[in-house]
């Protein structure tokens, strides 16, 4: 039994991982696991449509991470725009590892680190967080997001 997180009913989303004491910062939580495929197999797979959860990790130039199997705990933890957590990876391995200090209770969340494209709209972030953006775009992308608000805000 794990001894750092719990499964409850999450506020961002559904279900999430919950610390289940202090997490002291830069503590290896859950390793994220899955089936390794082909970029090909991502592609050609209706299983990784935008109108389904998706649970997938690109790890290099040939190669996904399919992580969407029961069995795969770390595929709860939620997106934030001001997470306490990030995701390390070294050739296959994927890690979730505390940023910061995590109090217990805390949900455990990361940034998803989706890019800023025409599909961000598709994907509504409900993190909460005073820099959410809306969508659930990396960080180093949300000020697009921002400044397009910013224009359309004045324009009206």
């Amino acid at each position: 039994m794990n001894k750092l997180y719990r499964i409850k009913d999450s506020k961002i989303d559904k279900k999430g991982l919950y610390a289940k004491k202090d997490i002291a910062p830069g503590t290896r939580i859950i390793q994220y696991i899955g089936k390794l495929i082909t970029k090909k197999q991502t592609e050609n797979n209706d299983k990784f449509d935008n109108d389904k959860d998706i649970y997938l990790f690109n790890l290099n130039n040939r190669y996904d991470l399919d992580g969407d199997f029961k069995w795969n705990t770390a595929r709860l933890i939620n997106h934030s725009c001001d997470p306490n957590c990030e995701v390390e990876g070294k050739g296959l391995e994927i890690w979730v590892t505390s940023i910061r200090f995590i109090k217990k209770g805390e949900e455990l969340s990361y940034d998803y680190g989706f890019g800023f494209d025409q599909d961000y709209k598709q994907f509504p972030c409900k993190c909460g967080s005073k820099k959410c953006c809306g969508y659930i775009v990396r960080e180093g992308s949300r000020w697009r997001i921002n400044k397009k608000f910013r224009v359309n805000k004045v324009s009206k």
